[in-house]
């Protein structure tokens, strides 16, 4: 088990918005939870740069997210950063939003903002320092219990994206990062409220285009996070890197509900 994230010294931290909603509020519940999706994941698979993974209710998606973050887990120790990437679900803006907080707090501790990497790329125009985008934002924060459990206390550069074109989300990223010490991570399920059938369709469909790096193909009815996608893939295609599927279901394989399912693909880049 990692040594979970301390708490920072301020009083500017973002409180958790959607613990006991989209996963559990009692620390020990939560670790046991993912601990769980942990051990059960397929752990065989290229070590990754980025991943892709969902960010649903835990109950829904955790399992999914867990077959990225296996891997992920196997740089440990060599991560000093993570740059997370997740839409917007609350607050309509063009462009990148960054928070001003100095930590993201879950019920396993805070993690640590890079804020001084923030100001070092804020001179891109499509980027701006806003918290409303953060507050009630679920992309960025279901995905922080599973760094602090895989990667520990690594600073974050949370970013949430409202409508910006794949370069700006590129150009961003780009800056960001420079070297193998920082991971990527973008957020974001797929096909949402068809039946089961029918989204595995479109949800294959669209783990056809993002495995060949077609980013120009991608929208908002294949992926909500889409515009976190394209940017990631239209970098790593100027990389060289290549994308592998490591996990897609939907909710009617998770909560077996299957008239009205929601994808969710994990992906890896390296």
């Amino acid at each position: 088990m990692r040594t979970v994230s301390k708490p920072v010294g301020s009083n500017n931290i973002r409180p958790p918005a959607v613990a006991g909603t989209f996963y559990p509020a009692q620390p020990l519940s939560l670790q046991r939870m993912i601990e769980g999706f942990l051990a059960d994941a397929n752990r065989v698979g290229p070590t990754p740069k980025a991943i892709i993974v969902p960010h649903a209710g835990y109950i829904y998606s955790g399992p999914v997210a867990a077959s990225a973050y296996a891997l992920l887990q196997q740089r440990a120790g060599d991560i000093e950063r993570v740059v997370l990437l997740g839409p917007s679900h609350h607050v309509p803006f063009y462009g990148i939003a960054a928070p001003r907080s100095e930590g993201f707090a879950t019920p396993l501790g805070v993690m640590p903002v890079d804020q001084e990497g923030i100001h070092g790329v804020l001179h891109w125009p499509q980027l701006e320092l806003r918290d409303d985008a953060h507050r009630l934002e679920h992309s960025i924060e279901v995905q922080l219990p599973f760094l602090q459990m895989t990667l520990g206390d690594v600073p974050i550069i949370p970013l949430v994206i409202g409508n910006a074109s794949a370069t700006d989300v590129a150009e961003v990223l780009e800056d960001l990062w420079k070297d193998d010490r920082t991971a990527v991570v973008v957020s974001s399920d797929l096909s949402h409220y068809h039946d089961y059938w029918t989204a595995r369709a479109i949800d294959s469909e669209t783990t056809r285009l993002i495995e060949s790096g077609q980013w120009q193909y991608l929208s908002g009815e294949r992926a909500c996070g889409y515009m976190g996608i394209r940017g990631l893939l239209k970098l790593a295609a100027d990389r060289g890197l290549n994308v592998k599927t490591v996990d897609l279901r939907n909710s009617g394989d998770t909560s077996g509900d299957k008239l009205r399912v929601v994808g969710y693909g994990s992906y890896v880049v390296y």
